[in-house]
């Protein structure tokens, strides 16, 4: 069995297994959040031509992948996404490490993401990558059930500056 593990750019191609791979990896949150996951809502052919999404192979399974696009001054992690037979392996991980080699070659020192309070599991492996919770908010987005639906926005890298007025 070749289990080489292989990281590509997606192409428009992509889009049938990108979904495929997001609505195994995402299922399993339906019940905790009591509404379908934002990426489980996702327009995935056009999303694959606005944003980046890098594939990991392992052998010739599309295992995991990383959604980011890129703001002013930082790289925004939209999406990382584990096949449930992947997960376990460190492959989010290795493709949160990847995003920080994107943001490196596009010259921006900051990382964000956003993500359920619910996800607890993801929680921790953030902050233990180094992202700290920058705010929570409301969830605002299509299907909300739950007055406990909350946003946490995360950030790995130089803090914004405030401005006093």
């Amino acid at each position: 069995m070749d289990d080489a593990i292989g990281i590509r750019r997606a192409e428009p191609g992509d889009t049938a297994a990108i979904q495929a791979l997001v609505e195994a990896a995402y299922t399993k949150w339906i019940p905790v959040i009591g509404r379908l996951p934002t990426p489980m809502r996702a327009d995935y052919g056009e999303a694959v031509l606005a944003h980046r999404f890098d594939l990991l192979h392992v052998g010739a399974d599309l295992a995991a992948l990383i959604e980011t696009r890129r703001e002013n001054d930082h790289l925004l992690i939209v999406n990382v996404a584990v096949h449930p037979a992947f997960q376990g392996r460190g492959l989010g991980v290795r493709l949160m490490a990847h995003a920080e080699t994107v943001a490196a070659s596009a010259g921006l020192a900051a990382l964000r993401l956003y993500t359920n309070k619910k996800y607890a599991a993801n929680l921790r492996l953030y902050a233990s990558l180094g992202y700290r919770v920058e705010r929570e908010a409301p969830y605002d987005g299509p299907g909300r059930t739950r007055d406990d639906d909350i946003t946490v926005h995360m950030v790995k890298g130089p803090a914004r500056e405030r401005r006093e007025a």
